[in-house]
């Protein structure tokens, strides 16, 4: 059997491109090389997340993309994480070997209390224990499966070191019990850049949806931040936001041309945004016939979801298994 590769996405916003390249398309590449393991991330939403109707909706939406995207369920095992009941079990085991000060280190709950305390608010106000757990419950999804490998970005690799250190805290007390995984960081794609010029992120509210309508689309690609200049002052694409995105989908002779008129002038940033989003709308034009399509069918969805959490449950039982019986459970 190949090595496992395991990936989650949480359902709490559109999917946008710093998603596909950040995570879907490295994804996906991995699945010449490894058994691919992916699943909606439903129960992290719940963090934040606290609409019901609408987390259903994301869930659904997010599935279709995956599908729209290229996965094929027939090859890799896709499922949603509440499906899988022997999560919240064997998160619990994890968590007994968990450092709280570990815990405390955690970048999302330091951010949450660092932002408190800015505000002149208690540490803690407005974070819930599923927020501070949050690492725990990331690590019992990828060593319940026995995952090799867990590609992730640059802002995520303390997850993965938190996972180890769970991993392996276990194993000192009862032996090569679980597989201590590795993060596997592309350093092609760490950072996708927004809008605005900070990290392409749902929480800045600074995405370019993959499946907007095509007017959405485009109006939200004419809002990236550029600077001042007029189009015939030389400028720094190395230095802009709005190079940085073509660079991900012009081919590399018309971005060599897209180069030269930033260095000598000539860059009409309106234009350039607007031959950016042409190049977003052709790169995903089968995509999103694909998603308009199986977003419209939720029967087939789900159906696809539960038997993927079918072969994922096998997968994970002898783990949960073998971690209930060093622990005296069984």
């Amino acid at each position: 059997m190949k090595p496992i590769a395991l990936t989650g996405i949480k359902p709490t916003g559109k999917p946008h491109i710093g998603n596909y390249l950040g995570m879907y398309r490295p994804a996906l590449d991995l699945m010449e090389n490894y058994q691919g393991m992916y699943f909606v991330a439903d129960l992290h939403a719940l963090t934040t997340m606290h609409d019901a109707a609408t987390l259903k909706d994301l869930v659904y939406e997010v599935a279709a993309s995956w599908l729209a995207l290229g996965l094929d369920p027939d090859e890799a095992i896709f499922f949603r994480q509440s499906d899988i009941p022997e999560i919240p079990e064997f998160t619990w085991i994890m968590s007994c070997f968990t450092s709280k000060g570990l815990l405390n280190r955690a970048h999302a709950y330091k951010d949450a209390v660092d932002k408190n305390l800015e505000l002149n608010r208690d540490p803690d106000e407005g974070i819930n224990a599923g927020l501070f757990y949050y690492p725990v419950l990331m690590a019992a999804d990828i060593l319940l499966y026995g995952s090799d490998v867990v590609p992730v970005g640059l802002d995520q690799k303390q997850h993965i070191e938190i996972t180890r250190d769970i991993a392996e805290a276990f194993n000192r007390t009862y032996g090569d019990v679980l597989k201590v995984p590795e993060g596997l960081i592309q350093e092609s794609v760490m950072k996708v850049p927004g809008i605005d010029g900070r990290k392409m992120s749902k929480s800045y509210d600074n995405t370019i949806p993959i499946f907007a309508p095509e007017k959405k689309l485009r109006k939200q690609v004419m809002r990236i931040v550029t600077d001042s200049k007029r189009p015939e002052d030389p400028k720094d694409p190395d230095d802009d936001n709005l190079f940085a995105l073509l660079r991900f989908f012009a081919s590399p002779e018309r971005l060599e041309e897209i180069r030269e008129l930033y260095v000598g002038g000539g860059a009409a940033y309106g234009e350039l945004k607007k031959e950016l989003a042409s190049l977003i709308l052709e790169h995903f034009a089968d995509a999103r016939v694909k998603f308009d399509n199986l977003i419209q069918n939720k029967d087939y969805l789900d159906k696809v979801l539960l038997e993927g959490a079918q072969k994922a449950r096998a997968m994970g039982k002898p783990y949960l298994q073998a971690a209930r019986k060093a622990t005296g459970l069984d």
